[in-house]
């Protein structure tokens, strides 16, 4: 199936990739990917809006494991965490450059995350900084970006120290992601390892980062932070306890970056279920009116109203049609989600309805190995 995609995506790229890329209803997607059965690396797919189906336009070869992307607030650039254990004495980051007409990715360069098993990355909104969470490492990595898109070595790094209650997964720290406030002006860095979701003001200048002055917030012991994520507003966020299979609602304070924790272990499980679970990512419809958050095991998407005041309100779990589903993307226009699903090697697509917030499985799914990350690029 990977060959006959592979195939599809040399005749797109022969016969007509400009006009895909000017055709008004398609869309440029990536798909980042762990390094087994036979992935090239990160998979470019254009999305066809009217037919809610995506094709293949290139695999761009990474063997490190190019798990979790970000793309460029210009669009001109994407970046690859490299998360192998084979990387080398740490992790990497890889840059690359956005072919505008046709979506394809030329590889730029690359730069140590100075620690272990990098798995996330995000670039602040003036395009001159990437955070990277080191998992293995249990650090946060500061690193410039150039004018031409290229990564400079690293200008600042946080080493984090601790454990958590259960000694297996929390017997030091694991930085998961780091998540950049609406405003630009925070970081918030969520540690598995430790139970800690750590706030941090960034000199974007210099490339450096310090405590804020509320410098952490703590959750259920064991729940184990892993994404977040802010409501449009600005005025409340949301984290997932991967462990405990949860999520936990703050507010926040817009001047200072402090967080409030509001609500704390709404499960995010479908009612009965016993089997063995752990929770991933999680995301807010355009509207703010819904959040999304996907578990692994169950492989469902938890759906939750969210009221006025932040809190949120279950409606629906939706089974992901695959098994083990990571990240998910809500696309910008708020009509499909798309579902990474890392151990059936899929992506499946389905139909959101914007009033109640469910999700209607559309009988499409493509072929991808592993897929851990799914992003679309701007418009």
């Amino acid at each position: 199936m990977i060959r006959h995609l592979l195939c599809l995506a040399g005749l797109l790229a022969s016969t007509g990739s400009v006009l895909m890329a000017q055709s008004g209803s398609r869309e440029i997607m990536y798909v980042g990917t762990y390094s087994v059965r036979s992935s090239e690396g990160i998979y470019v797919f254009s999305f066809d809006r009217q037919t809610g189906t995506m094709q293949p336009v290139q695999s761009v070869s990474n063997t490190k494991s190019p798990s979790f992307l970000a793309l460029h607030p210009s669009g001109q650039f994407l970046y690859s965490v490299n998360e192998a254990a084979d990387a080398g004495p740490t992790g990497a980051v890889s840059s690359y450059q956005v072919d505008r007409a046709t979506g394809k990715l030329t590889y730029v360069n690359s730069q140590s995350s100075l620690g272990k098993g990098p798995c996330h990355i995000s670039i602040d909104q003036t395009g001159k900084t990437a955070f990277v969470s080191n998992y293995g490492g249990g650090s946060l990595a500061v690193l410039p970006i150039k004018a031409d898109g290229t990564l400079g070595a690293p200008t600042d790094s946080v080493q984090n120290a601790g454990t958590g209650p259960d000694p297996k997964r929390q017997e030091k720290a694991h930085v998961h992601s780091a998540t950049i406030a609406p405003d630009n002006r925070f970081v918030y860095v969520a540690d598995l390892g430790t139970d800690k979701l750590h706030i941090f003001a960034p000199d974007l200048k210099a490339g450096t980062v310090k405590p804020a002055q509320t410098p952490f917030v703590t959750v259920k012991p064991g729940s184990g932070p892993r994404h977040f994520t802010f409501h449009p507003n600005g005025r409340y966020a949301y984290l997932v306890e991967e462990m405990i299979s949860s999520v936990a609602v703050f507010s926040r304070d817009a001047k200072t970056g402090a967080l409030t924790l509001i609500q704390d272990g709404i499960p995010t499980l479908p009612q009965g279920f016993s089997g063995n679970n752990t929770s991933a990512d999680i995301h807010i419809d355009p509207s703010g009116k819904f959040l999304y958050q996907s578990n692994r095991g169950a492989n469902t998407l938890a759906i939750f109203s969210i009221g006025a005041d932040g809190k949120l309100t279950k409606v629906a779990d939706q089974p992901v049609e695959g098994k083990t589903p990571r990240n998910f993307l809500i696309d910008p226009k708020g009509d499909f989600v798309f579902v990474a699903n890392q151990d059936t090697d899929n992506i499946t697509i389905f139909r959101r309805d914007r009033q109640t917030g469910k999700m209607t499985y559309t009988g499409q799914s493509v072929s991808v190995p592993a897929p851990v990350c799914v992003i679309m690029a701007r418009q």
